[in-house]
């Protein structure tokens, strides 16, 4: 197959080591827990006795540590939390002073606040796509096959050519315009794929269109995964229609690497070799165990999270811990009439109407102004599923809060992420 030849052709160019991590992780994820953990200790004061000898940064932080000393994982409490802040702050600091052989410069989204821009070694990246193409495996999923990617699309011409040109060569395809025509061409592009992956948002538009226009559905798609946007309750039966298969969810973000993809049986295990994850005050401290160009050690990534009992076993096999669920992002207010409130009580809102009474909704909340929320909602609802809905708004808001719900309301997808909340406060 030419479009294998020339993936592998350019994996080898620019990840030499991927096919080494790609074994190891297929390996490793037959490990038990005790071994698992065993290898996140041994990687956990390689990592903290590099930073300290080669980052200013940990150097000062870690002066009074001695990693040799560690022996479990609960020692990590002995080490500081990395803030966003201090990340953005101190970014030169931290970075190593060490000749790596190969190197990428690497940038965040800046979706919640200023994009990082940070080095990457070879090894790091190439351990991070080889995380991906495990959890691919567990699909039966091959990286190289035809897929269909949902993307931001907000490019120049020029900058189109080079994305296609890329996107020819990873043997894959995206749409360029949200316009329902160029959408359509997509979606009749999708007969020949393989998988889907991208915005979630944007690949339940296409689920939308295929079963409202009832066009045919692809016949071959293997997976569908969601990333970097909330997968709504909403999205998977619409999903699952078109596409014949559940959406599935992998979660990272550029800095810390994969921390978790889910399985066939739809848990979302933890990619342990990769990362230790924490669970401190309902909100996730990750230390990437890969990457020494620039170590990220009990970083605050800014997510509320939930992790499942470690006595629950998934029936798939594998004994890496479970994440059950991202309920939010930290640090988004909203702002009542007299009081603050967090805006993870439009998770807790939206989760208890699907929950209690299996009214399923694509939400985004706008404040413009103190006191004053707008409930955007794509679905209609009848008037019992609306008093429901208000009913749960009051239990967390009161009287303190006066809204309106706007049922119908189409969201922008296809230039960036979208949120499930915006202030404009």
């Amino acid at each position: 197959m030419l479009h294998k030849l020339i993936f592998q052709l350019g994996e080898r160019f620019r990840n030499p080591s991927i096919r080494k991590w790609f074994a190891f992780l297929k390996q490793s994820e037959n490990w038990s827990i005790k071994e698992l953990e065993a290898y996140q200790l041994k990687q956990l004061k390689s990592l903290v006795s590099f930073a300290k000898a080669h980052s200013d940064y940990y150097k000062e932080k870690f002066a009074a540590i001695d990693p040799a000393s560690f022996s479990s994982l609960a020692d990590i409490a002995q080490l500081p939390i990395l803030s966003k802040e201090d990340v953005l702050l101190h970014t030169e600091k931290i970075h190593t002073k060490h000749n790596f052989k190969k190197v990428f410069k690497a940038t965040t989204s800046g979706s919640s606040g200023d994009p990082l821009v940070y080095e990457r070694e070879e090894s790091a990246d190439s351990f991070n796509r080889a995380s991906i193409f495990r959890g691919y495996s567990w699909h039966n999923v091959q990286a190289h096959e035809r897929n269909g990617y949902f993307w931001g699309f907000d490019f120049s011409t020029s900058k189109q050519f080079k994305v296609k040109l890329l996107d020819a060569l990873q043997n894959r395809f995206r749409v360029f315009d949200y316009k329902e025509n160029a959408f359509k061409k997509f979606v009749k592009k999708l007969q020949r794929a393989r998988y889907i992956h991208g915005y979630s948002s944007m690949i339940y538009q296409s689920a939308k269109l295929i079963n409202d226009q009832k066009l045919p559905k692809p016949k071959h798609i293997k997976m569908v995964k969601g990333t970097s946007e909330k997968i709504y309750d909403s999205y998977k039966e619409e999903i699952k229609k078109a596409f014949g298969v559940p959406i599935i969810s992998e979660y990272g973000a550029a800095e810390t690497g994969i921390i978790a993809f889910e399985c066939a049986e739809g848990n979302m295990h933890i990619n342990m070799e990769g990362v230790i994850v924490e669970e401190i005050d309902n909100q996730i401290v990750v230390t990437n165990l890969q990457m020494k160009t620039f170590p990220i050690i009990r970083y605050q990534l800014g997510d509320y999270i939930e992790l499942a009992s470690k006595d629950i076993k998934c029936s798939c096999g594998k004994a890496h811990y479970i994440l059950k669920e991202v309920t939010g992002r930290i640090g988004e207010n909203v702002y009542g009439k007299k009081e603050i409130y967090p805006s993870l009580y439009f998770y807790y809102i939206f989760k208890n109407l699907a929950n209690k009474h299996n009214i399923k909704l694509t939400y985004q909340i706008i404040q413009k102004e103190k006191g004053i929320l707008i409930f955007n909602l794509e679905e209609n609802l009848n008037t019992k599923d609306e008093q429901k809905l208000r009913q749960e708004i009051h239990s967390y808001f009161a009287n303190d809060i006066a809204y309106s719900i706007c049922p119908n309301v189409q969201k922008n997808a296809g230039k960036q992420k979208n949120k499930s909340f915006i202030s404009y406060l």
